[in-house]
């Protein structure tokens, strides 16, 4: 498939070249193409493009920056372009202020999320919340003894989650569908456990992972 990723940091970069593993192509929408050229160089068959180009390129689009900048990166990549599309959204909320202890403080208030704004914003665009609750170096293919980590989705359209399944499915993970986009409200606050262990033990290679009986 082809995907355009809307984010050029260490998130964005991780992922378009995770597509690119698994066979498909990638395009990365940035304002600095020059911030890729070491990305570039070690993906050649990557292309870079301006926000709007990415989104229009992708069948899937990816969502990978800060939770401030997400309206505005949609935005940019215009309507029209993510209409009817899956919108994998990487995004948390977190604030702009230093963790408490290692918690972390978010923008949003109880009962509502990042993700509901911007299904509110851009209602023709299919979003998923996913890969917001673990670190890049393990967003692809990571390795976990026996087991595959859990990856926590949601989202109101029921054919985009199966088109993340299968994405997730490729790059290792275990998919746990949570429901509609109103679940957001639990999975987004999931980075902020996340990051404890890294704030407080500098440990930021785990997962989650979800036991059933």
């Amino acid at each position: 498939m082809k995907v355009g990723i809307l984010g050029s940091g260490i998130v964005g970069q991780t992922l378009a070249a995770g597509f690119l593993k698994h066979g498909h192509e990638a395009m990365i929408g940035t304002r600095e193409p020059s911030k890729l050229a070491d990305w570039k160089k070690a993906n050649p068959k990557g292309r870079i493009g301006s926000s709007s180009e990415a989104a229009k390129f992708g069948e899937v689009i990816i969502l990978a920056v800060k939770g401030g900048a997400a309206a505005d990166a949609l935005r940019a990549a215009g309507k029209a372009n993510l209409a009817g599309k899956p919108v994998i959204d990487a995004c948390n909320p977190i604030a702009e202020a230093p963790p408490d202890h290692g918690v972390l403080k978010l923008t949003t208030r109880q009962g509502d999320s990042l993700m509901e704004q911007l299904q509110r914003e851009f209602p023709d665009a299919h979003f998923v919340k996913a890969f917001n609750s673990v670190g890049a170096p393990q967003m692809v293919n990571p390795h976990y003894a026996d087991t595959k980590p859990t990856m926590f989705i949601c989202g109101n359209n029921e054919a985009a989650k199966r088109a993340v399944a299968g994405i997730l499915d490729q790059f290792g993970w275990e998919t746990a569908d949570m429901g509609t986009v109103e679940a957001a409200r639990a999975i987004e606050p999931l980075c902020m456990l996340w990051c404890i262990l890294g704030f407080t033990k500098n440990e930021w290679t785990h997962a989650f992972k979800l036991l059933r009986k």
